[in-house]
C-alpha cells in the first residue's frame, strides 16, 4: 500500500487512511510478523486499544439513547454489541479477511475466514483509524460500520 493511494479495503471501510502502516499493522497477524525476515508490529496492541474504544463508544451511545435503563440493562446491552461474533460477521461483510497478513501455518488453517482473526483486526481497524483521525473519526465508524441504531433500542 502506498500513501495516498485508496486501497479496497478503505472503500469497504468508508475510511481512508492518511497514515497506511496503521492500517497494515491492523491487518497483520502475529504469525506474519514472527515470520518476517525483520520485526514487523502485528496487531495485537491496536486490537486492545480499539477494543476500549468499541466499548467506550458503545457504552456511551447506549448512556445517551437510554436515559432510564439502569447500569445492569446497559451493561447487558453493551455486552450484546461488543461481542466476537458480531464483530466478525461485520468483519466478513467488510471483507477484511482478503487483506489479512497471516503466517502460513495460520493460512494453511483457514485463518482468514477465522472469526477470533477477524474480530481482532475489526478491532485492530477502529484502533488504527483512532489512531489516524482521532475519536470522532473512530465513532462514525463504529456508528455507521459497525453497528446500527438497533442495538441500542433491543428489548
Amino acid at each position: 500500500m502506498e500513501q495516498g493511494q485508496v486501497t479496497p479495503l478503505e472503500l469497504r471501510l468508508g475510511y481512508t487512511f492518511a497514515n497506511t502502516d496503521l492500517l497494515i499493522t491492523a491487518l497483520t497477524h502475529k504469525t506474519y510478523a514472527f515470520e518476517a525476515a525483520t520485526p514487523l508490529e502485528f496487531n495485537e496492541r491496536l486490537e486492545f486499544l480499539g477494543d476500549s474504544i468499541l466499548n467506550f463508544v458503545v457504552a456511551e451511545q447506549l448512556y445517551s439513547t437510554n436515559r432510564f435503563f439502569s447500569e445492569g440493562e446497559l451493561t447487558r446491552r453493551r455486552a450484546i454489541g461488543v461481542n466476537n461474533k458480531l464483530l466478525a460477521d461485520v468483519a466478513k461483510q467488510l471483507g477484511i479477511g482478503e487483506f489479512l497478513f497471516l503466517g502460513r501455518g495460520e493460512q494453511k488453517q483457514g485463518g482468514s475466514t477465522n472469526s477470533s482473526n477477524l474480530a481482532n483486526a475489526l478491532e485492530a481497524v477502529i484502533g488504527a483509524i483512532y489512531l489516524d483521525a482521532g475519536l470522532e473519526a473512530a465513532r462514525d465508524f463504529i456508528l455507521q460500520k459497525v453497528f446500527t441504531a438497533d442495538l441500542f433500542f433491543l428489548k
